[in-house]
């Protein structure tokens, strides 16, 4: 990843947290880590031999001042990058620097994520690194004669189809370049099943169209490697592994070094660290596809050899070679070569670099041609949430041109504590949300069913938000990932959305239901059913009470009284 991805980043943060976080810590290919454990030095001096291959690695040396040849000392080396993992607890760390065809400094730093020392020979993934190493690969086949940089890919490679007819005037050139045309947007790699072999993962582009015109474009894309090193294995005839291990690792003396075709067969699968709310949480990765994009993994010696020889020292490349590969394309205003970018540092000086990342490890290699330079580091904390190789970096080139250790650490470490306090709103606010959702549904119950609606729609957009945060952070990377991704690349920023979400659902769940029942009809007085209060029913015809059955003596009584009554009546008739 670029600069300008990590500002938006840092932008978004701000955007999202007033925090005043700014974007210049939030460097893109960064990570986590997981607590300070101890670190573990080999220092290394030598003059690397001036022949067609580069070999053994230099002696091991403590080195108390200065180089007698540069102005970084690995004293000072060794201070910076202790106190880097003191402050920021960066778990674990591999660095060289070199200098000319010196090795200045060559360490590890920590421990890996399963607990093991890491030491200057202990192996860790390039992730991103890799692309330059795969580079080199093609263009030791084009000094060789066997491909031409502007052939057609499907000159040498037919089975590179797409679902797009421009794909066959994609060149060499273009894929080394990422001017293909090929995107995350009409591919989006990260968020399909991963496939196993380079052969597989040409095949899965078949259906893909292009987003723009070749050699129109830099885009970034992870295929563009994968199809290059596929090319390099059908034209060299061997494995991809063995042609690049031919024509790169063992000209200088990369004993160490290889490259796998999926995580699970990264050291540990690729296990490391994601960094949340200052602490470091170790966390496996999910399989990916890395071969010839981000599948190298190598050792502090081996990368120190592998700056001596970028930076032209031992004669085992041609330097027109190297140079086709770190030129920058210009195509669009493009600052991207073959692996490579160029840019300043701080001070101004021109910088050769690349940064990497996997989801739980980090890494930058930079070149300084002016002073002969290079320096490498890899860490074992994920993208973003990180940044440690690049701050690592950058601090490193500020001790080489004179400025003070500005005490750097990982923007994160700063946005997470308000990202924290955030989340526990969100979750406070839900839950009075729902205590108060009785009240509220009965002031809307004599309302329009829309105006309860429009009254739901503010708590609605938490929900999107949470649901829409990959597209939002792929849009602003311009890479597309998954929901999931974003739990490792930044865990403070999922767990706030997550938290909104759901305590957004509650309110809107327990409001509804409550506005549900206050709309239902009352239950009439009498004890009558709902359902009569609901239906009245018509009452029956009221009928003349029945009288109250009669003992015996009240009916002989009863039957005197007649017995008189009677006569008196037939007097009153004789009478009259």
């Amino acid at each position: 990843m670029r600069m300008w991805k990590a500002a938006a980043i840092a932008c978004l943060a701000g955007a999202l947290l007033g925090t005043g976080a700014t974007a210049a810590n939030a460097l893109p290919d960064a990570a986590e880590t997981a607590g300070v454990a101890e670190a573990t030095e080999t220092t290394e001096t030598t003059e690397i031999d001036k022949t067609a291959e580069v070999t053994e690695a230099a002696e091991v040396a403590k080195t108390a001042g200065p180089s007698a040849t540069t102005g970084l000392s690995a004293t000072a080396i060794d201070r910076y990058v202790r106190g880097y993992l003191e402050r920021t607890r960066l778990p674990g760390a591999l660095v060289a620097v070199t200098k000319d065809g010196q090795v200045v400094h060559a360490a590890g730093y920590g421990r890996t994520a399963t607990g093991e020392a890491i030491t200057a020979d202990t192996p860790m993934p390039l992730a991103s690194l890799s692309k330059s190493f795969t580079a080199l690969a093609v263009l030791r086949l084009a000094d060789q004669g066997r491909i031409g940089l502007d052939d057609p890919v499907r000159k040498h490679l037919p089975e590179f189809t797409m679902a797009d007819p421009r794909a066959g005037r994609i060149t060499v050139r273009e894929l080394l370049q990422q001017t293909s045309g090929m995107s995350d947007r009409t591919f989006p790699e990260l968020t399909l099943p991963a496939p196993d072999t380079l052969k597989d993962a040409v095949a899965m582009l078949r259906d893909a169209p292009l987003a723009a015109e070749p050699g129109t474009r830099m885009i970034y894309h992870n295929p563009n490697y994968a199809v290059a090193a596929r090319l390099a294995e059908v034209v060299a005839g061997v494995p991809f592994a063995d042609h690049l291990a031919a024509a790169v690792f063992r000209p200088l003396g990369m004993t160490s070094t290889t490259t796998v075709d999926v995580t699970t067969d990264l050291p540990h699968a690729g296990e490391g660290h994601v960094r949340a709310y200052g602490q470091v949480v170790r966390r496996s990765h999910p399989k990916w596809f890395v071969n010839g994009s981000y599948g190298v993994v190598s050792t502090a010696r081996d990368m120190a050899r592998w700056l001596i020889a970028q930076n032209g020292a031992g004669g085992a490349f041609p330097e027109e070679t190297l140079r086709t590969a770190q030129r920058a394309s210009g195509v669009g205003g493009s600052h991207y070569g073959m692996g490579w970018e160029t840019g300043k540092t701080a001070g101004g000086a021109p910088a050769l670099r690349h940064t990497g990342w996997l989801l739980t490890h980090n890494s930058a290699q930079t070149l300084l041609p002016e002073s002969g330079y290079g320096i490498a580091v890899v860490t074992n904390t994920g993208m973003i949430s990180g940044d440690d190789a690049v701050i690592l970096t950058d601090g490193l080139i500020d001790l080489l041109e004179g400025r003070t250790d500005a005490g750097a650490v990982p923007f994160t470490t700063t946005a997470d504590p308000w990202l924290g306090g955030l989340t526990l709103l969100s979750l406070g606010a839900g839950l009075a949300g729902v205590c108060r959702a009785r009240r509220w549904a009965r002031r809307r119950s004599g309302q329009a069913a829309w105006r309860p609606a429009v009254r739901l729609v503010p708590w609605a957009l938490p929900i999107v938000f949470f649901l829409g945060l990959a597209d939002l952070v792929g849009f602003l990377m311009r890479r597309v990932g998954t929901l999931d991704q974003i739990s490792y690349v930044w865990p403070a920023l999922y767990v706030w959305a997550g938290a909104g979400a759901l305590a957004s659902a509650a309110v809107i769940v327990s409001r509804l239901v409550h506005l549900v029942l206050a709309r239902r009809p009352a239950a009439p007085t009498g004890g009558r059913s709902s359902a009569e209060g609901a239906f009245p029913m018509p009452e029956p015809a009221r009928r003349r009470p029945e009288p109250a059955p009669e003992s015996a003596g009240e009916g002989e009584l009863r039957a005197v009284a007649d017995l008189v009554g009677d006569r008196r009546q037939r007097r009153v008739g004789l009478a009259k």
